[in-house]
């Protein structure tokens, strides 16, 4: 019997889209803890058991997205290091604080992060952090093609990278999320690394690799991919959303509106056409990705 084809792999020879494709998330706790992690992460690392435990229940109880994170090359430092983020549409923000104790971490509260109030956990940091999915028990095309990928940025881009558990999005890899504003890039090689963790330092968007922003449901991430591309918009603030509408069946309009004035509307098709396939190395049954097709995009007058 032959061997599946790793997922990323043939997502590439496939050459699936990448918009469209990115989690939705508005809470972040990113928790340092070297050493090997499983496929539940949190719960499958070196941290107490215990503790693992209660983190994990507090964040689902949240609906926050709890990732563990460490160095590239497996470099540690202690005492732990943690960060909080929210990304959303009225506003995002990055909290650091180095923990003595992972337990410190229970203090939070993590439904004010997802409601976006700033907790006052820890101080409150400029700089963006970029996180590459390194979780190789979680899907082996994250360690395959994440662990050069970090590697790469951290000799270009040192104390910003760091190797974090599922991102989401096994058959993309590598993959690469900013935040606190919460662009999501796929397929990233060594080779182009640098180059889109340069981009987006300087407010611009690789749109290549460009997966989508997880504030937004897919077909708005894949209807901001179209007005971007087709209209030559990559700046991240060259658009911001005015409007959207399912219609009938599984048809999108979608409404950006310029800074400099005027509508871009964007009308587009989700379906599910192609061919079944194991969507991540460890699906249990095969089904067809969500993909989505441009019907329509039009400039038009804001009339706001």
């Amino acid at each position: 019997m032959t061997e599946a084809l790793p997922c990323a792999t043939l997502s590439r020879a496939l050459e699936e889209p990448l918009y469209g494709t990115a989690s939705r998330v508005r809470g972040w706790v990113l928790l340092e803890q070297p050493g090997p992690w499983g496929r539940e992460a949190v719960t499958e690392s070196r941290l107490d058991r215990d503790l693992a435990r209660a983190l994990d229940r507090a964040a689902d109880a949240a609906h926050l997205r709890l990732l563990l994170i460490r160095r590239p090359g497996r470099g540690a430092s202690q005492p732990h290091t943690c960060f909080v983020a929210h990304t959303s549409r009225s506003g995002h923000w990055l909290e650091r604080r180095r923990l003595d104790d992972p337990a410190e971490l229970l203090e939070l509260d993590m439904a004010k992060v997802m409601a976006g109030e700033r907790p006052g956990f820890g101080e409150e940091v400029t700089e963006p952090v970029y996180l590459v999915c390194t979780n190789g028990r979680h899907d082996r095309c994250c360690a395959t093609y994440g662990r050069p990928l970090a590697l790469a940025l951290a000799a270009s881009h040192g104390e910003l990278i760091w190797e974090s558990s599922h991102v989401g999005g096994d058959r993309f890899a590598g993959n690469l999320v900013c935040l606190p504003g919460g662009h999501y890039f796929g397929r990233v090689g060594p080779g182009e690394a640098e180059r889109v963790v340069a981009l987006h330092r300087k407010g611009v968007i690789d749109l290549d690799h460009y997966r989508g922003c997880c504030i937004d449901p897919p077909a708005v991430q894949a209807a901001e991919w179209f007005a971007r591309s087709r209209a030559g918009l990559p700046g991240i603030g060259d658009l911001e959303l005015a409007g959207r509408e399912r219609l009938e069946g599984d048809l999108h309009d979608v409404q950006f509106r310029r800074p400099g004035g005027g509508i871009l509307r964007v009308r587009l098709r989700a379906a599910r056409n192609a061919d079944p396939r194991l969507l991540t190395c460890h699906s249990a049954r095969a089904e067809p990705p969500l993909s989505f097709d441009l019907l329509e995009l039009a400039s038009e007058p804001d009339a706001g």
